[in-house]
């Protein structure tokens, strides 16, 4: 007798009657980005390498472990004071590899494009992947190209996608996060999605405020030989910020996190930015920084090694692993109180990568 299907099996798991169409913040890398994979993608696609969370799967190839990632970009205006949509593109793909601990090697590269796009601006957008790919150190080796109707678009998506190949003895993941672990940013946060919103509102200030776009590799090899195995988790805070990567992390690894808010760098245009809109720096987006958590023991050593790279001068040590509060991100403020920095629960700044 064949067995009747179960109605349960063909139900979506999100809460429809809640969410009946996609909102923005879905995508916004917060809660229900969260909800969305965890209760939509990984119960579809269940298998290992997509239930580690990372910013890439690694699998193991004929003995050769390789990192795949894959990403698109939708930011708007696609021109803006420190880079573009290209630039963005090729940068946000290599740090997905790198924060995987691996050597980024090739990338594809997918252009949907609306009609009536001027040809100029498409020129210049090949021409600052073509440079942001040289200056990393990889090669565009395939792609596609599709074009919508005229008002059907925004002037231009990317998606790329892309492979590298992780050196042995390196072992990077968010669950190995442990308590004792010490936590480091490469640099002053939240400078990209304020850059982008500058643009987007008129906002002015004393100096152009320039998006931190920028490829990590280079610092990732750098720490990587200063510390190599007591590098435990890397990432890139981009959507939902620092907090929301810190959050990802100390719920994967069953950990807590304690964030010093005086040793947290942010530039002071930034901050007054920030308060003028009413943005907590902590949840705004980073294109060109590094979260790491290490080992205590080397922790300097990262440090240095941070600030001895170009793109990590402004390093600082900025929190600690703790057993206690597990999956809970906690912030100890400038005064000596203390507040739950949560997951990012709406979507603060729109089209920003």
């Amino acid at each position: 007798m064949t067995e009747e299907p179960n109605p349960l099996a063909f139900q979506c798991p999100i809460p429809i009657q809640q969410y009946p169409a996609v909102l923005l913040a879905h995508g916004g890398g917060g809660r229900l980005t969260q909800m969305l994979i965890e209760r939509m993608f990984l119960p579809a696609f269940h298998n290992p390498a997509l239930e580690t969370l990372h910013d890439g799967a690694v699998i193991e190839v004929e003995g050769v472990r390789l990192t795949f990632t894959t990403d698109s970009f939708v930011v708007s205006p696609i021109f803006f004071p420190g880079g573009d949509i290209g630039k963005l593109a090729v940068s946000g793909t290599v740090n997905d590899l790198a924060m995987c601990g691996a050597r980024p090697l090739y990338l594809s590269l997918a252009l949907i494009l609306e009609e009536g796009f001027p040809m100029e601006d498409l020129w210049r957008v090949v021409r600052s992947v073509q440079e942001a790919a040289q200056e990393a150190g990889v090669e565009v080796v395939t792609g596609d190209t599709k074009v919508v109707d005229r008002g059907k678009g925004d002037g231009v998506f990317i998606n790329t996608s892309g492979v590298g190949i992780i050196p042995e003895g390196v072992d990077i993941a968010p669950r190995r996060a442990r308590p004792g672990d010490v936590v480091l940013i490469s640099g002053a946060i939240a400078v990209h999605g304020m850059a982008i919103l500058s643009v987007r509102e008129g906002l002015e200030f004393e100096t152009t405020l320039e998006s931190d776009t920028a490829s990590l590799n280079g610092l990732v090899e750098s720490l990587l030989r200063a510390a190599g195995p007591q590098v435990h988790v890397l990432r890139d805070p981009t959507r939902g910020g620092v907090a929301s990567a810190l959050n990802e992390i100390a719920a994967s690894a069953g950990v807590g996190v304690v964030l010093e808010e005086t040793h947290i760098p942010v530039w002071d245009e930034v901050r007054g930015a920030c308060e003028i809109l009413g943005l907590d720096p902590l949840y705004v987006a980073n294109e060109g920084k590094c979260l790491a958590i290490v080992a205590p023991e080397a922790a300097e050593a990262v440090l240095e090694a941070m600030r001895s790279h170009p793109l990590g001068r402004e390093a600082a040590i900025i929190g600690q692993v703790v057993e206690e509060h597990p999956g809970t991100v906690v912030l100890r403020s400038q005064v000596g109180g203390k507040r739950i920095v949560d997951m990012l629960s709406g979507e603060q700044l729109p089209r920003i990568c």
